[in-house]
């Protein structure tokens, strides 16, 4: 409690530093398994080399390939509790006048404590981030089936722009290979 008899908010978003690549690890593989497991399959999720993912989150907090790309955490008190990834869009060659955009690469908050805030601090922040990068468009990819996501972004004021993806997800809950689909979504920053 502050002096004012008012609750203190102990919530933060903050950039990721060494050492922080488990729990991001751990935020990122719940989160999937929590949300995607009905469309990629739980033995699929079950099958993702957790130490490989924490190795790749190593290299993306200490050394990431190059300006622009930036892991950000949201922090619940010291608990870490979301995770942004962002990397930079270069400018198409032909538009001497056009800032370049940033994408979302990754958007995930732990589900015990969505709805708690941490989504739309991370997504703040990223904007923020993206900005002074001198980006002035945000995008990001959503999963076919991903509801939650789909209403999160449309109510912080992104929209799908059409665009849409297919990926090779290795072996469906059926044993045949799973193709899934993705949609891009952004706004102008």
């Amino acid at each position: 409690m502050s002096e004012s008899g008012w609750p203190t908010a102990d919530v933060s978003v903050r950039p990721a530093v060494a050492g922080d690549e488990h729990a991001v690890a751990a935020i990122q593989l719940a989160a999937w398994r929590a949300v995607h497991a009905g469309t990629l399959g739980a033995a699929a999720l079950d099958l993702l080399d957790t130490a490989r993912i924490v190795e790749r989150w190593r290299e993306a907090i200490t050394a990431p390939p190059g300006p622009g790309y930036h892991v950000l955490v949201a922090l619940d008190g010291p608990r870490l509790v979301g995770l942004a990834s962002l990397a930079p869009v270069p400018a198409a060659p032909d538009a001497d006048d056009q800032a370049p955009g940033g994408v979302i690469l990754a958007l995930e908050v732990l589900p015990e404590v969505q709805r708690g805030g941490h989504g739309s601090r991370l997504l703040a922040a990223a904007v923020d981030t993206l900005r002074a990068d001198g980006a002035d468009q945000v995008i990001t990819w959503v999963l076919d089936g991903d509801e939650a996501r789909v209403r999160f972004l449309a109510g912080s004021g992104l929209g799908p722009d059409g665009a849409v993806r297919e990926l090779a997800a290795g072996p469906g809950p059926d044993g045949d290979d799973l193709v899934v689909r993705e949609r891009r979504w952004g706004a102008q920053i």
